[in-house]
């Protein structure tokens, strides 16, 4: 196993630890896994392309492991009450969608590549969760609601990218007999 994909494989093993440090209340700590966990998908993917070291395990891999950390932050925090769950609910339709397109896409030799909306859309959201977890600090402080701004911000950006894998894909959805 190659080392992007080992990264990606550690993103996904650290997930029970934050999880477990989040509900015993070192929110700090779990904190600074999240952040840790966010960090190797920069690296591997930047270590992948430079390298040639592109893998199908890579491709499929990389963005689910993605997925189990952010998500299970945002369930963690919908469960203590620091954001509705509505807005989860918003943000998981807007995979689905996006998974349901590919699947179709799949079907037919079709491959639908991430767009820079749906990487800003990611990247939003490992700014925001960290935030969320440790209630703003340092920006409580000052009172600015950095963690409001960037929870809002990803939720733009997450139906706005939904939208546009939408449009772009539009003749997808059109043979595929929607």
């Amino acid at each position: 196993m190659n080392l992007p994909n080992k990264l990606t494989v550690l993103r996904i093993v650290l997930v029970p630890v934050f999880i477990a440090l989040y509900l015993t209340g070192h929110y700090y700590i779990a904190t600074a896994v999240f952040i840790g966990a966010s960090v190797t998908d920069t690296l591997d993917g930047k270590i992948a392309r430079s390298r040639g070291l592109v893998t199908n395990f890579g491709k499929i891999m990389d963005p689910l492991a993605d997925k189990i950390l952010v998500y299970s932050a945002f369930v963690l925090l919908v469960a203590d009450g620091t954001i509705p769950g509505w807005m989860l609910i918003v943000i998981l339709a807007r995979e689905f969608l996006v998974a349901g397109l590919r699947t179709v896409a799949a079907a037919d030799g079709t491959v639908i590549a991430a767009d820079m909306s749906g990487k800003i859309k990611t990247v939003l959201q490992m700014i925001a969760v960290p935030l969320l977890m440790i209630r703003n600090w340092p920006f409580s402080y000052i009172g600015i609601p950095m963690d409001r701004i960037f929870l809002w911000a990803c939720l733009i950006m997450t139906i706005y990218s939904g939208c546009e894998y939408v449009y772009k894909n539009k003749e997808i959805i059109s043979k595929g007999g929607f």
